[in-house]
């Protein structure tokens, strides 16, 4: 997937005049791009379009319109989408309740490096993470991590036949799977594999 460049961002003007009909195209797309594991984690698998989303909401939020301004932003969040031969995902920890938040977080350190996909047929693919700073400590883990799932040409070329794909945690703490994946959700994760 190609990146995002200054030239594919809407001025604040246009994206003020579009943003709800851009919303409702994005909040429809992410549909098919979430996971629910378990009852406390979710994947939001990033795309080219969701990152164009999310950085238009930074430029707005943040009253950015210079070219430096722009350019950060960029950097900061092309990497976010995949390249052909993997998948990134926004992976968070969700609990509501402050006090039990920080309770889990306390026992869920390492869980991103126990989080894991597995085409059919293959051995699990656990992910690189957090690859801009780290997001853990000895007491906690982060309540969102950046994961990038490297895929083999064998891999890439089994999704495109129409291969089962789960997803899960495998944490001592946290152990849950999603096998398979809804087909609405692999084929929209197949197409970031062109």
């Amino acid at each position: 997937m190609e990146k995002l460049t200054r030239e594919d961002l809407y001025s604040l003007e246009k994206y003020n005049e579009m943003r709800h009909v851009f919303r409702k195209q994005i909040m429809e797309h992410k549909k098919d791009r979430q996971v629910s594991i378990g009852p406390h984690a979710r994947m939001y698998f990033e795309d080219r379009l969701t990152m164009h989303y999310q950085i238009q909401e930074m430029l707005r939020a943040e009253r950015i319109f210079d070219a430096e301004g722009i350019q950060e932003e960029l950097d900061a969040y092309n990497p976010l989408i995949p390249s052909g031969t993997n998948w990134k995902a926004t992976f968070t920890l969700e609990f509501p309740d402050p006090d039990e938040r920080a309770e889990w977080l306390a026992k869920l350190i390492g869980i991103d490096q126990k989080t894991w996909v597995q085409v059919d047929g293959f051995n699990k693919v656990y992910p690189v993470t957090n690859e801009d700073l780290e997001r853990e400590t000895e007491d906690k883990t982060s309540s969102v991590h950046f994961m990038r799932f490297e895929l083999s040409d064998d891999m890439i070329a089994a999704i495109k036949k129409g291969a089962a794909v789960s997803v899960g945690v495998e944490h001592e703490n946290y152990n849950y799977s999603v096998s398979p994946l809804p087909q609405n959700i692999l084929t929209s994760l197949a197409k970031d594999l062109d």
